[in-house]
């Protein structure tokens, strides 16, 4: 990856010295004078452009992190221009050697120490380091660090804003289980926590833990997603058929979830937010133009469920699912989902039920009230998010 930079750098620098020669075309000289003299220029301009990319060829660090049954073992590698900008130690040279490299090891420590963090199950751990490391030829040190723990890990959480000072440093993660590397993540000032999911038991009940009540939380706060269920509710009927109008909708929005969890198929949200108001305002207007016959709510919930699946997916990747465990992510949410669909329909099919036993005209009132109502709010987004989608103010 050092490799790679360094390249990438070198390339960078060439497209910008022959961009400046074709800059400076416009100087003419008598032809035996405009080779040699174009060489000149070229290794001036070479010179002004390298430097400032020499000056700190390297903004990133790396840290590895290996599980182990009773411990976890990192190694980070930073380099030495940024332990030196923090540190005070001019040039930054000095720390490629040993002694000097060793007689700061404690003030390493110290500084570093607050900017990595790694929490175990929700408990913050405490690193014992080891004495630095001089690697010359990356002009880098590296440090060892062990955090013992008493239990098997779930969940490994890793914070890290090693050097605040230089807005475009990264810090390269690797993540290593049994031996192989399970997880890689770039760390940056943008992003500063990475969270990893064992492959084991733990870390399973972990990934439900999370997920499931990510998933009712996420029905209950969405108004859009529970107006279209209630709008489904309004006429009423058997628990058969009501739960048959729940189950089809959650068929429908775990396929399209999946697919676009897996990023097999991701319509862009500003298609599919204006759409999911349609599709209430279609609930709502159902509701008013049926004359009896057969119930077709189910299919209504099983066809704009497609819909509301996507919906559902921008939520879900703005999460940072584990690769490792997507497959029980995906099922825990969608779990989670439905438990706060339940909850929704349980709680308004009760109280509509209720009300219609003690007056079937205000039964009817409320059918027509509330469609009434879902049409507008409907009507309401899919204007706000095709006009306005930065909301109105």
């Amino acid at each position: 990856m050092l490799g790679e930079r360094s390249l990438s750098i070198n390339r960078q620098v060439a497209r910008e010295v022959k961009g400046a020669w074709r800059d400076l075309h416009f100087f003419t000289l008598p032809l035996r004078l405009m080779k040699p003299a174009g060489w000149l220029l070229a290794v001036a301009v070479s010179l002004v452009w390298v430097k400032p990319a020499s000056a700190h060829p390297v903004p990133f660090s790396y840290v590895d992190v290996r599980l182990e049954p009773e411990a976890f073992d990192v190694s980070l590698v930073v380099h030495i221009f940024d332990l030196a900008h923090d540190l005070g130690v001019d040039p930054a040279e000095l720390l490629l050697q040993p002694d000097v490299a060793a007689g700061r090891a404690g003030a390493m420590a110290a500084l570093l120490e607050p900017r990595l963090g790694l929490t175990s199950n929700t408990r913050a751990l405490r690193p014992e380091w080891s004495a630095p490391e001089v690697l010359s030829e990356r002009q880098s040190i590296r440090m060892h660090l062990r955090y013992r723990t008493a239990e098997s890990p779930g969940t490994v959480t890793i914070d890290a804003l090693l050097f605040p000072y230089d807005p475009n440093h990264q810090t390269f993660l690797n993540i290593y289980e049994g031996g192989s590397l399970r997880s890689q993540a770039i760390l940056d000032r943008g992003r500063t926590r990475f969270e990893y999911f064992a492959g084991t038991r733990q870390g399973v009940f972990a990934v439900v833990r999370k997920f499931v009540p990510a998933g009712i939380h996420h029905i209950l706060i969405g108004p859009d997603h529970l107006l279209f269920l209630i709008g489904l509710l309004l006429l009423g009927g058997t628990i058969r058929q009501l739960a048959f109008v729940v189950t089809s909708f959650t068929v429908a929005h775990s396929i399209t979830l999946s697919l676009a969890a897996l990023n097999i198929v991701t319509p862009p949200a500003r298609v599919i937010e204006p759409a999911i108001a349609l599709s209430i305002v279609y609930v709502g207007a159902d509701n008013l133009l049926v004359r009896g016959g057969r119930d077709v709510r189910a299919w209504i919930a099983l066809t704009f469920g497609f819909i509301h699946g996507f919906g559902f997916a921008n939520v879900l990747r703005e999460m940072d699912l584990p690769s490792r465990a997507l497959g029980w992510s995906l099922f825990s949410f969608n779990l989670g989902v439905e438990i706060g669909q339940l909850l929704v329909v349980a709680a308004v099919a009760s109280a509509f039920g209720v009300l219609r036993s003690r007056s079937e005209w205000a039964g009817r009132q409320l059918a027509v009230g509330g469609s009434l109502v879902v049409i507008a709010a409907g009507a309401f987004w899919f204007i706000q998010r095709v006009f306005f989608p930065g909301g109105i103010s």
